[in-house]
């Protein structure tokens, strides 16, 4: 439970730092800012490594997180950068996605402090 605390509260600094990144930058910005799409893409890719690391019993009682899909993504990062990166997919995923997935990782480390 102490490392799946960690991993979490990882992900939700991680999923903050992306939120600084594009605050208040438009789709088209970020679309043109290769530092900037270099930068949410690995931080992306930092939060779902992290995900790989909480503990399966984690993983199913918290069924609702598309655990599959945030590995499947992190694979999409780390090994399509040949064939390139659908940019729009990781502005979505940053913009639309990320926001309420950090609430229910604040969800589920407000339980375990809530049990500690």
């Amino acid at each position: 439970m102490k490392s799946d605390l960690l991993y979490i509260s990882h992900i939700i600094e991680t999923a903050d730092v992306v939120a600084s990144y594009i605050e208040g930058v438009s789709v088209e910005d970020f679309l043109n800012d290769r530092k900037l799409c270099d930068a949410v893409m690995r931080n992306l890719q930092i939060l779902s490594e992290s995900t790989q690391k909480i503990s399966q019993e984690m993983k199913n009682k918290y069924s609702d997180i598309p655990w599959k899909d945030i590995a499947g993504f992190r694979n999409i990062l780390v090994h399509d950068y040949l064939e390139g990166v659908d940019l729009l997919t990781v502005w979505n995923v940053a913009a639309i996605d990320l926001p309420s997935l950090r609430q229910k990782f604040l969800y589920i480390r407000n339980k375990i402090d809530a049990n500690t």
